[in-house]
């Protein structure tokens, strides 16, 4: 037979083919293990990705054969997942349009229009935000300044005027300032009254109405007006501040062109809705133009940016065959893209759909200051009665002090009023939504997907990461280092003999072994592989596969496998080997070794370094390795703590022991779990937040994880712990802001030494500032 003995493996496979159907050797699972399936609920309509029926229930993984379907409920503990039901309803009495009917919204108070505004979620709140354009907000505003610098002009111009002039220009001025008050607080009074004919009283419309309506009675025209129209001016600013966090992060991911350069039947080139683009057209791109839709290089080759989906700064290359994502921008060149996704399901698209849909998600502390809201402002609007009337009945009841009408009770309602105003919980009930969604695009800018604010939380308070070792730590792609063929047995007949074991296989490893054979035999050979004799094909998850050839049983897999297979023991290859292993036998009788081994990605030091740096307590590996091989990478990259030779089911427990470890210590810690996101489900559900590393363009990794790295570097799990922990000391200067100015003011307002002026500030003015504060996070 003529061989083709040739030395180097010139032939490598993508991480994201890694699905585990046994472990070879010395035990290398390759963490890669899809028999045991982390179930997470999905809803009747969701798909799975794995090409199976399943009666009422969905896996999320994909397989060949389903063995041992774990089904574990992704419920993270410590983080209030919410069940997102039809039937909750808002009680701020507007109706709420441009939301999914699964999304849930919390009671509010705040009598919005939510129209969408991703974002902006204030829920609980008890403030009211119209947000009209903003164009139309700057009118309004602009409308009122003008009569009431009218007002103001009037009364100082003709202050030294004769009484009835003076006092006719008095009662002009007062005129001015009524209508600068309607014109900036139309829509606060229309929709106060409409509130409250729905038993919604607690909001800030009817908060500010009163309070200027108040200031009116007690003849405080121009602060009465001034109160609604600096009101006004600070939600033109706030509603420009939210607009901007949620456009910034919109414009990031929304990276899909206007256009698309579509070869017709013809082969003519047309401007195309890249809607419109079906699967498998031919378009074409040329410089400094973003490639429309999700594809590979059918011609051509370029340069190309891809920082906006994967935060990696420098070009990427790319030729024919190469795979490319929507929203890459070709630097050089011209190159035709065969589609492969339409718009909808493009990268880009699931990615924008992913983090618009993150705000859901709320945070502990989001859920406990909705909660406090609801209590507070009825607490302190009540403070506000009881201070208007109490001070007069309790001087004239204790000190005999004579009630003189309506000169005994007005500076008490005037504090009152002042009360009122500072009682919205406008600031941190906008603010930390706000901050956790700016937290989440920022960290997108980063090529880090967040799925919620929960698992902002649980990042920030990681203690302990352990990470799969394959494809993440390592390159994940094996290479046939060492053929050992059993004596009497020809070395390439011996490698022709493994390749066609694999044949019908997926694995890594699989696929190792069949480039290493169409590198190092002749194509005489190999093509006749797909035509070969295979028959009964059968692989044991974590063991090997069984296949019978030419009517004889041809094994590859374990050392245990083999032995068992064939009645008889075989020579077992020590851990001073290193590497994979992967036995085989024919006919019932042994006929070699293969060594596989893999090699550590370039920024794996540093990644470690990183993560050391930050104080973790504990970073460790979990392998399906031997140990000689899992000692040597731990001990490369500076880890002291390793498991090798774990089975998949045994590398759940093992998470499960580490977990509890930790959390003896620290009860709010966290402990993450980083995988390459397709095979890793039971441990991703059992961790407080699943990485998933390289999960562009792969939907299963986007489904199976809490958090979804676009591109392949390890340093961006630090990264992400970082910014998670920078996103957090944010929304908690937010809430001390708030919290510790409202309590000032309140102070002040009782002892009567802060006016409406300095209310307005304590409301709009803390609100703006904590906006401001929370952009940052988006950074």
């Amino acid at each position: 037979m003529d061989y083709k003995k040739e030395n180097e493996h010139k032939h490598e496979h993508s991480h994201e083919e890694h699905h585990d159907h046994h472990d070879h050797s010395h035990d290398e699972h390759h963490e890669h293990d899809h028999h045991e399936h982390g179930h997470h609920e999905h809803k009747h309509d969701e798909h799975c990705s794995c090409g199976h029926d399943h009666e009422e229930k969905d896996c999320r993984m994909s397989g060949h054969d389903h063995h041992e379907h774990g089904h574990h409920e992704h419920d993270h503990d410590g983080h209030g997942h919410h069940e997102h039901t039809h039937d909750e309803h808002c009680s701020c009495g507007h109706d709420h349009h441009g939301h999914n009917h699964d999304e849930h919204h919390d009671h509010c108070t705040c009598g919005h229009d939510h129209h969408d505004h991703h974002g902006h979620d204030h829920s609980g709140c008890g403030c009211e935000h119209h947000h009209g354009s903003l164009k139309e907000m700057v009118v309004q505003f602009g409308i009122s300044a003008l009569f009431f610098a009218g007002g103001i002009f009037t009364r100082i111009f003709f202050d030294e005027a004769g009484i009835q002039i003076k006092n006719f220009y008095a009662a002009f001025s007062t005129v001015l300032f009524v209508i600068a008050w309607l014109i900036a607080g139309y829509k606060v009074l229309l929709t106060s009254v409409k509130n409250i004919l729905k038993g919604q009283v607690f909001d800030e419309n009817f908060l500010m109405s009163v309070a200027t309506i108040g200031a009116f009675i007690l003849g405080d025209w121009t602060e009465g007006a001034a109160v609604m129209l600096f009101y006004n001016l600070g939600e033109v600013v706030q509603h420009s501040a939210v607009e901007k966090s949620r456009r910034s992060i919109i414009d990031l991911m929304d990276l899909r062109p206007d256009f698309a350069r579509l070869y017709d039947s013809d082969s003519k080139e047309k401007l195309v809705d890249p809607a419109s683009v079906k699967i498998g057209s031919l378009v074409l791109v040329k410089a400094g133009e973003k490639i429309p839709l999700d594809g590979v290089i059918y011609e051509g080759s370029a340069e190309l940016d891809t920082s906006s989906m994967t935060g990696e700064s420098l070009p990427r290359t790319a030729e024919k065959g190469s795979p490319v994502l929507a929203g890459f921008v070709n630097l050089t060149g011209v190159i035709t893209v065969k589609t492969t996704a339409s718009l909808e399901n493009t990268a880009a698209s699931k990615m924008l759909e992913l983090i618009e849909s993150a705000q859901n998600r709320k945070a502990r502390v989001e859920r406990f200051i909705t909660s406090f809201a609801k209590v507070y402002t009825p607490i302190v609007t009540i403070g506000a009665v009881l201070l208007s009337v109490l001070p007069p009945l309790l001087s004239a009841l204790i000190f005999s002090s004579p009630i003189n009408g309506w000169e005994s009770f007005a500076p008490w309602i005037s504090r009152g009023l002042v009360f009122l105003v500072i009682s919205c919980p406008c600031a941190f009930v906008i603010s930390v939504p706000l901050g956790y969604f700016g937290g989440i695009g920022g960290a997108a800018k980063r090529g880090i997907l967040i799925k919620g604010a929960d698992y902002i939380d649980a990042l920030s308070k990681a203690d302990a990461v352990v990470f799969d070792k394959t494809g993440t730590l390592t390159k994940g792609v094996l290479k046939v280092m060492t053929l050992m063929p059993a004596e009497n047995v020809e070395k390439y007949e011996f490698l022709k003999l493994a390749a066609l074991a694999e044949f019908n296989s997926h694995h890594p490893i699989a696929k190792a072994i069949q480039d290493c054979a169409l590198v190092n035999l002749s194509e005489e050979v190999t093509k006749t592989f797909p035509n070969a004799e295979l028959t009964d094909y059968y692989e044991k998850a974590g063991k090997g596969i069984s296949v019978n050839y030419k009517g004889k049983s041809l094994l590859a897999g374990k050392n245990s496998f083999i032995s068992e297979n064939i009645g008889k023991e075989i020579p077992l290859y020590g851990d001073e080997i290193g590497g994979t292993q992967v036995y085989a036998a024919y006919d019932g009788e042994y006929i070699g070794c293969l060594i596989l081994t893999d090699t550590l990605k370039n920024e794996a030091r540093e990644a470690i370094s990183d993560l050391n740096k930050l104080g973790l307590s504990r970073v460790e590996i979990l392998t399906g390795d031997n140990e000689k091989s899992a000692k040597k990478i731990a001990e490369d990259l500076g880890i002291k703590n390793y498991t090798s030779m774990l089975l998949p089911h045994e590398k759940v427990s093992r998470f499960e022991e580490i977990s509890d470890e930790v959390k003896a210590k620290n009860k709010k810690a966290s402990v993450i779990f980083v995988g390459d996101g397709i095979n890793d489900a039971p441990v991703l559900a059992r961790s407080d937040a699943g990485i998933a590393m390289g999960g562009i363009g792969s939907d299963a990794a986007i489904e199976a994880a809490d958090v979804v790295l676009m591109n392949d570097n390890p340093r961006l799990v630090a990264a992400a712990v970082k910014h998670a922990r920078f996103t957090r000391k944010i929304v908690w200067q937010n809430i001390a802001l708030a919290f510790g100015i409202k309590i000032g003011f309140l102070t002040l307002g009782a002892l009567g030494l802060a006016n409406l002026w300095a209310a307005v500030f304590a409301d709009v003015g803390v609100a703006l500032l904590a906006v401001f504060n929370s952009l940052r996070a988006k950074r």
